[in-house]
């Protein structure tokens, strides 16, 4: 053929394909060295087959992606044809040289043509449909409400438009190749639109071809040449680097708590050097030590792998409380501030000190050097009005404001797609902050030094915890006075310092007491041989009064021959389930929801009915995330609930995973809420929308902000004065013992 424009076809392809190529080879080079900044961290790889079969399910079954099915399914299949359709490019290369060209071995195989073409059509309806949803949810109509609000748009309209052209060209060829070689056996789709060809001569269509191949050639390798000058185009290069992250998440495989699974798990200590702290060994640290992160080369390399990889579709923000209640927090831009921070800063981490001496000589040492010393967390300058202040402005990198606003809920990432860890890195900067810098909340100067004399947030006396039980008509037995250890009961009752001091709580913990007498458990507690579990403690970031607490209980527990533990706090339940491990403590945990649904099961406890013409009530479900995303309880609660004869449940619009958080979480329960709405104001809401006599809920931090939040809802008189918050254990107790008034 050798026709002038083959030529100049073959000639640009061949010129974008080398540039292409060398670009994105230095920026996967790129990614390696600025990964390999972070410390170690050698707890991912444990069990590699069940981390492949992770993999393979999350990203064939687009599990993670799953909650907005319909998005699902159709980036499913843009996913899918962007390998699949690989093909059609190589074939494309060989179509410049020779318009005739198919592939080795398979050429005009039909099932191959009908599955490419297959692909093609859906992913074409597909990438339409994403860029019709980017649109329909623009932060120009929707401001903040919008996911995509704060994401980089020309990156996603740039990554649209190539997949739009490639599957575009794509559809062309094929039907080129139909007029060029009618069938009717092949190109099933490519023939409709091959018909419009007909007619024209040979050469024609052969020039067609080389033209559009050559488009397709261009198209792709703008991609290429685009993203390899860019390392935090997270949008297109997420392709790439979700699949070692998911692969490296920290679980291999979703944990078993009690029949259900979390994804979330333990939070992890601090380690330096990849050797995880002895707080006991502490002062043989080196000065320099870093406890927590205070700069972006203290996370470790999965977390620069997790920044790496954001993809910058917001899920993780449109579920967000803090977001949602006009806080500057959105785990997105975090993430994304951290990840261009990153990449900003690296050439003078990667550059030699010789280097960096004669900075003044290379531009881009010039630029990064500033960066050295800029602080991680300090004051940005942000306005509540313009959050993206907070990400672009100078000072620091994080404002405190969205450090400390973290509930910690994990809706962020329980809804990632590609297993961000948001969570833990918000946490490993507040260690730094407390540990080292002592800059945080005013309000947790209290709660420490309340945790710390006297082993709980209320900084109330130990020997005040049993004053719960002192109107009970049976003996609450206690470990070391009533029996010598725990093997001589079946459970250890964990009261935690909410159920013994919180006056509110404490009628849960009467309730669940007396459930247990009712259905003949025995059971025993600690007294005042318990402490806070450390949950607030650890989640502030201050791991040290935390691992404090967390050993003396552990010990405490371990001497009383602690096996079988019934929890009525979500916080205590996961700290002792999850976390205590780390330190020795392995027990079998159950929250009482679970417990109280089995003792229902096995009818040693018997719901009775209200009085006959009595109406029926209406309840509605918080889940605490403490039990539900964290631990993937969900199902036990609203069993229980379902048992008790009157009850109607209504399911509140955000629940199970979806469930908008009290507010109370990573130590907020401590702080006062000082931006933007209430978090409890805005759940409580949702709880009285529903029309529900009883807000049930299974945890004390959440009954207290719903209690507060239902308090302020009744005083501007939006919410019924008979709704009243209850724990799901007041209610079974109300049931079983029928005519008896419910201890409210």
């Amino acid at each position: 053929m050798n026709t002038p424009l083959q030529i100049a076809v073959i000639v640009v392809s061949l010129a974008m394909t080398a540039a292409g190529v060398a670009l994105l080879t230095r920026a996967a080079n790129r990614f390696v060295q600025v990964i390999r900044l972070g410390e170690p961290d050698r707890s991912r790889s444990d069990d590699p087959v069940a981390r492949t079969t992770t993999l393979v399910r999350e990203f064939l079954g687009h599990t993670r992606m799953a909650r907005l099915p319909i998005v699902a399914i159709a980036h499913w299949f843009t996913m899918v044809g962007f390998g699949l359709l690989f093909t059609t490019l190589v074939t494309a290369y060989g179509q410049i040289f020779d318009p005739h060209t198919t592939l080795w071995l398979i050429g005009t195989f039909p099932p191959y043509e009908w599955i490419a073409e297959g692909i093609t059509v859906i992913g074409l309806a597909g990438i339409l449909l994403l860029i019709a949803v980017r649109q329909k949810h623009h932060p120009r109509s929707e401001g903040r409400s919008s996911r995509f609000f704060g994401s980089s748009f020309w990156q996603a309209y740039f990554v649209e438009a190539i997949i739009l052209g490639v599957l575009v060209c794509v559809l062309l060829l094929r039907s080129l190749e139909y007029a060029l070689h009618p069938s009717g056996l092949h190109f099933p789709f490519g023939q409709i639109l091959g018909r419009a060809f007909e007619g024209l001569s040979e050469g024609t269509l052969e020039n067609l071809i080389v033209l559009v191949a050559g488009i397709k050639i261009a198209i792709s390798m703008s991609w290429a040449i685009t993203i390899g000058l860019n390392n935090t185009m997270g949008v297109a290069w997420h392709r790439f680097l979700a699949f070692p992250n998911i692969w490296f998440k920290r679980h291999a495989t979703p944990t078993r708590v009690n029949d259900s699974t979390t994804s979330l798990g333990p939070l992890q200590p601090i380690s330096i050097k990849g050797q995880v702290l002895d707080f006991e060994n502490i002062d043989e640290l080196d000065e320099d030590a870093a406890l927590g992160v205070g700069v972006v080369e203290n996370f470790t390399w999965k977390g620069l792998l997790d920044f790496s990889t954001c993809t910058e579709c917001g899920r993780c923000q449109s579920q967000c409380p803090a977001w949602n209640t006009d806080k500057p927090l959105s785990p997105k831009m975090l993430i994304m501030s951290l990840r261009d921070h990153a990449y900003a800063k690296a050439p003078w981490l990667l550059a030699s000190e010789e280097a960096r001496k004669n900075a003044e000589s290379s531009e881009v040492l010039t630029a990064a050097q500033p960066l050295a010393g800029r602080p991680l967390i300090g004051d940005t300058g942000y306005e509540l009005d313009n959050p993206l202040g907070a990400y672009n402005a100078e000072g620091g990198v994080i404002d405190p404001d969205v450090l400390w606003s973290c509930v910690t809920c994990g809706a962020c990432v329980e809804q990632c797609p590609v297993d961000i860890e948001h969570v833990d890195h918000i946490v490993d900067m507040r260690r730094y902050q407390v540990l080292i810098e002592s800059a945080f909340p005013n309000e947790l100067n209290g709660l420490f030094k309340n945790l710390e004399k006297n082993g709980n947030p209320w900084g109330l006396k130990p020997r005040l915890r049993m004053d719960w039980a002192k109107g009970l008509s049976f003996e609450v037995k206690q470990v070391g006075g009533d029996i010598e250890d725990l093997t001589e009961v079946e459970y250890l009752f964990w009261v935690g310092c909410a159920g013994a001091y919180e006056d509110r709580q404490k009628k849960t913990t009467i309730a669940i007491a007396e459930l247990l007498n009712e259905a003949g458990v025995e059971f025993a507690v600690l007294g005042d041989g318990e402490a806070c579990t450390g949950d607030s403690a650890r989640r502030s970031g201050n791991e040290f009064l935390f691992q404090q607490l967390a050993m003396q209980n552990v010990e405490v527990l371990n001497e009383s021959k602690a096996q079988k533990i019934v929890v009525s706090c979500a916080h205590c339940f996961n700290t002792i389930q999850n976390e205590y491990p780390q330190l020795g403590g392995n027990y079998e945990v159950v929250h009482h929801t679970q417990l109280l649904n089995r003792l229902v099961r096995e009818k040693r406890l018997t719901p009775v009915a209200p009085i006959e013409g009595g109406s029926t009530s209406t309840a509605t479900y918080h889940d605490p995330c403490y039990i539900g995303r964290h631990n993937g309880i969900y199902e036990p609660p609203r069993e229980l609930i379902g048992s008790l004869p009157g009850i109607e449940l209504r399911e509140m619009p955000r629940n199970q995973e979806r469930a908008f958080c009290c507010g109370a979480g990573g130590a907020r329960m401590w702080m006062e809420e000082k931006l933007g709405k209430r978090i409890n104001v805005t759940r409580t809401e949702e709880a009285v929308a529903t029309g529900a006599d009883t807000i049930a809920v299974g945890c004390p931090f959440c009954r207290v902000m719903l209690s507060d939040g239902l308090t302020a809802q009744q005083s501007e008189g939006a919410a019924r004065e008979e709704v009243q918050v209850l724990d799901v254990a007041q209610m079974l107790l109300a049931a079983v013992q029928r005519g008896k008034a419910p201890a409210e």
